[in-house]
């Protein structure tokens, strides 16, 4: 395996960890941002207000986003080890 080939696969892992990890994410800072503007209007500062909204936005993203997520996963795994004879040469 030569150096070109690491990277390729390095940048393809986070490539995959990016596209995977993204929903929750954005979902987790949208939330957050809403959150913040909320308590800032009406002067309500609970530092655990943001914990369940978060909790539950990012739990219906993962449902919703499951299924999509596992099947990407998969896909690049497959890749992977399917591509193993092609590495160890």
């Amino acid at each position: 395996m030569n150096q070109q080939i690491f990277l390729g696969m390095c940048q393809r892992a986070l490539f995959v960890f990016l596209i995977l990890g993204g929903p929750a994410l954005f979902i987790s800072l949208f939330v957050g941002v809403a959150i913040s503007i909320f308590q800032a209007v009406t002067q309500i500062n609970e530092a655990t207000m943001t914990f369940i909204p978060k909790v539950a936005a990012i739990l219906i993203v993962l449902v919703l986003t499951g299924p999509w997520m596992l099947n990407s996963l998969l896909d690049y795994t497959s890749e992977i080890l399917i591509s193993i004879p092609n590495y160890v040469r």
